[in-house]
């Protein structure tokens, strides 16, 4: 009990230390009912909508006020349950008694709502429980109406317990009922509220907020056809809270019965039927999406807008997925494989969610960017808000680019040519803000050589972008498309330029080489001189004009004459001079050409 960090004689009653007859005629106890609920509420998980965590904090702090109190409910091995009188009213924790069964009771049919999507029969339970927290909160306006009590106490007992009656009556549709409890709730909270402090005012007049919206459906299903409209703008001013979820809840209802006109859907010129409740429900609330947008004037108002409707596209795809386990070429595209020929009406009704699912991702994304944009630094943002980085758009853009190539790989649409034609241009141009974006980032980072290219690149993307955008039709989409991108084509020259000049002036600081100013290049001056360059080495004596040695150039050879004549020339003949050369060679050397010509084989021919 004590891990619960409560006292029993906490917050909200006024106790009396073992009071006697006489000083409880004299003191009068008061019970701060809704702010004491409020209070635990937030703590214990209703912040977060657990209301099962909530039952069980109500359960134990039932336990440890009956305990305190010497107020058991039997014995240990039977249970004899006590109703509380006016009379016993000795002690300020008697009010908190039936305050919180009834408070119990209450979130205990809350969680059974919730889970009755799933389990009709649930329902059944819930109505039983709220009987019975409209029986413990009868109780507490019972014993809140005792003389004991202040003047304040009497109302706050008055109004929960209209509110818990109202409750009830809402569930069980019963329209006229509903109302009468929760106007008499809502009166005496707004009494109440101009009764006290801004802090306590603030507490009264949130309940008077919560219990709008259920007067303006009852309205609506008595028969007032403007109960729509008037939720509709209370759930654009309601932001994102508690309220907002609620309001969310009671416009499905409330559309739901205008669901059953919306039997089919066209898209990229094929018409399927819509046969999933679910998926008929989010159609015709994505039809008042536009005007809702209008309407909201805050980004907190249009975010959550957004926020809702992909909640319920994510819900309606969850509900044509579990219609869809028969399909086997869905289940095939589910696990990845390839689809070929025409797809089914039910797996195009799928990629048709999908395209939404994207398509309103893509918008969010882009108010988010445009919100972030006016705190850039240049655009002068208020004090105390958060300086907006590159890098943050920069994910964003990325993210924009990932939703958009997957566009055209949707089922059903893969040979769609227009659309793949238009998701690429579209793609250029946001390409082009990333690069703008990334380039911003290196430029605060004096990068300039990276974000020199960069700019470049953003410039090129742009210019496709907009010739792409030309050539595609002007449907109202695509226009205004058009204007952000020629502002940046202007903001990218103009940055470029500034990008130069801050290299110099930087340069000139450091001593560090910038776009204008010498680059080391080790070719000779015969070898750049289409190029200009300032290089101080020029004006020395040790300037590089030429190779020296000049290097090995390849030359071709001397050519080749073939005498072609010589084969036809006639050469005189040389036979005398032969004979002349035999007689001499016989006729002399005596006895020793003798000897020589025998044994060297002179004689041979």
């Amino acid at each position: 009990m004590a891990a619960e960090g409560e006292n029993v004689t906490e917050s909200g009653a006024t106790p009396s230390t073992h009071p006697t007859s006489e000083t409880s005629k004299l003191n009068s106890f008061t019970l701060e009912a809704l702010q004491l609920i409020k209070d635990a509420q937030l703590q214990h998980g209703l912040r977060h909508g657990d209301y099962q965590r909530y039952r069980g904090y109500c359960s134990r702090r039932i336990k440890r006020i009956r305990k305190s109190l010497h107020f058991p409910q039997g014995t240990r091995n039977r249970v004899t349950p006590k109703r509380i009188t006016p009379e016993m009213l000795t002690d300020a924790r008697y009010l908190q008694l039936p305050l919180f069964c009834a408070e119990r009771a209450w979130s205990y049919a809350m969680q059974l709502k919730s889970e009755a999507n799933t389990e009709p029969r649930k329902k059944f339970h819930m109505k039983a429980k709220l009987k019975k927290a409209v029986v413990y909160s009868e109780d507490l306006e019972l014993i809140g109406n005792s003389d004991k009590c202040d003047a304040r106490t009497k109302l706050e007992c008055q109004a929960y317990n209209a509110w818990i009656k109202g409750s009830l009556e809402f569930e069980t549709e019963n329209w006229e009922k509903a109302v009468e409890y929760y106007t008499k709730a809502k009166t005496i909270y707004e009494s109440l509220a101009n009764a006290f402090s801004e802090e306590l005012q603030a507490i009264y007049l949130q309940r008077v907020d919560e219990i709008a919206p259920n007067l303006r459906y009852c309205a609506y299903n008595i028969g007032d056809e403007t109960a729509l409209q008037d939720l509709q703008k209370m759930r654009i001013a309601a932001g994102e809270n508690q309220l907002s979820f609620k309001l969310d809840d009671l416009l499905s209802q409330t559309r739901e019965k205008q669901a059953a006109t919306l039997s089919e859907v066209s898209w990229r010129g094929r018409t399927v039927p819509v046969k999933v409740e679910a998926v008929r429900l989010f159609l015709l609330n994505l039809q008042d999406l536009n005007s809702e947008l209008e309407a909201a004037k805050s980004f907190d108002s249009k975010t959550s807008i957004y926020e809702s409707i992909l909640k319920q596209c994510i819900d309606a795809q969850q509900a044509l997925r579990d219609a869809l386990q028969e399909d086997n070429v869905f289940k095939a595209a589910v696990r990845g494989q390839p689809v070929e020929g025409k797809i089914s009406n039910q797996h195009y009704l799928h990629s048709y969610l999908m395209y939404i699912r994207l398509s309103t991702t893509i918008e969010r994304n882009l108010l988010m960017v445009d919100n972030l944009k006016q705190n850039l630094p240049e655009n002068n943002p208020e004090e105390g808000r958060k300086i907006t980085k590159p890098q943050d758009l920069v994910r964003l853009y990325d993210i924009i680019i990932q939703n958009l190539n997957e566009i055209p790989h949707l089922h059903g649409i893969q040979g769609d040519t227009e659309l793949e034609t238009e998701t690429e241009t579209t793609v250029l141009g946001y390409k082009a803000f990333r690069s703008f974006y990334i380039a911003r980032s290196f430029a605060s980072a004096k990068k300039w050589k990276e974000t020199v290219a960069l700019y470049q690149r953003a410039l090129d993307n742009c210019n496709k972008a907009l010739d792409g955008l030309k050539k595609l039709p002007q449907t109202p989409k695509l226009l205004k498309s058009v204007t952000p991108l020629q502002e940046l084509h202007q903001q990218i020259s103009g940055q470029m330029y500034s990008c130069q000049a801050f290299s110099i002036l930087d340069s000139s600081a450091t001593g560090e080489q910038s776009f204008s100013t010498a680059i080391v290049d080790k070719r000779p001056l015969e070898d750049r001189l289409d190029d200009y360059v300032i290089e101080k080495s020029l004006t020395t004596k040790k300037a590089t004009l030429t190779r020296f040695p000049p290097d090995f150039e390849p030359i071709p050879c001397r050519p080749l004459f073939f005498d072609l004549a010589l084969n036809h020339v006639q050469f005189p003949s040389l036979d005398d001079k032969l004979d002349q050369q035999k007689k001499a060679a016989g006729g002399g050397g005596g006895l020793t050409g003798i000897v020589k010509g025998w044994l060297w084989g002179g004689g041979k021919k």
